[in-house]
């Protein structure tokens, strides 16, 4: 199975100064435009679950190979 990253910049709601990146992954359909695509409606699932986060920023990769998901 290929998978896609989804690389979000999310950052403190109550401090925005400070941010971290957080990857989610997810089977690819053949492209990274197909990430971006998909990205919004992932993002929306994902954050409900960390309210504290705010999302700045994000992108898609593909994963490298010496990263384990």
């Amino acid at each position: 199975m290929n998978l896609v990253d989804l690389i979000l910049t999310v950052c403190l709601a109550a401090n925005p100064g400070q941010c971290r990146e957080e990857h989610l992954h997810f089977e690819s359909h053949g492209s990274l435009m197909q990430c971006m695509l998909r990205a919004p409606p992932e993002i929306a699932k994902w954050l409900p679950e960390h309210p504290a986060l705010k999302v700045k920023r994000w992108k898609c990769a593909f994963p490298s190979r010496d990263r384990y998901i």
